[in-house]
């Protein structure tokens, strides 16, 4: 299933799908751009967070709708480049919750489990994922941070990502 043809998006700003409200029990697939030491931590806590905290995005997915996570780099400020997809996860929260981090830092996250895989360079799967229109600026959609994703290219994703 293509962008244009599933029920749920229609296009958005800089060709990227716009999410309508999902019909209940439709499980959906996201990809959420987080540096990898953000993703190293979220696997340790068993969470996820967008948007530098932010609450707005992280309320679009649902309980048992699968997430990709993308690196571009190894840390969010500077950072080796990383461009890997580097984590698979099944959202298990039923609502975002707010984590004490910090007296003046308290970002909210969503619970989710997340499951053995290897990680993996992006580039290479660029020109069989559907929501890359432009492979010179491959990059271009994930600075987006969390954004959905058409089922196949889940799947052809989270197919390279199969822990070995």
């Amino acid at each position: 299933m293509n962008q244009t043809s599933s029920p749920r998006m229609r296009g958005g700003t800089h060709g990227l799908p716009h999410v309508d409200q999902a019909p209940a029990g439709v499980r959906r697939f996201w990809i959420n751009t987080v540096s990898l030491d953000h993703v190293e931590a979220a696997i340790e806590g068993g969470f996820t967070q967008a948007d530098h905290g932010a609450d707005k995005r992280l309320r679009q997915p649902a309980r048992g709708d699968e997430m990709i996570f993308y690196s571009p780099r190894t840390a969010l400020r500077g950072g080796a480049p990383v461009r890997q997809f580097t984590a698979l996860a099944t959202i298990t929260g039923d609502e975002p919750y707010q984590a004490h981090v910090s007296d003046d830092f308290r970002p909210w996250r969503l619970t989710v489990q997340f499951h053995p895989c290897q990680r993996i360079d992006a580039k290479p799967l660029t020109d069989r994922l559907s929501f890359i229109t432009d492979p010179t600026h491959w990059g271009l959609p994930f600075r987006r941070g969390l954004f959905p994703i058409p089922q196949s290219d889940y799947e052809t994703i989270s197919r390279h990502m199969a822990a070995t």
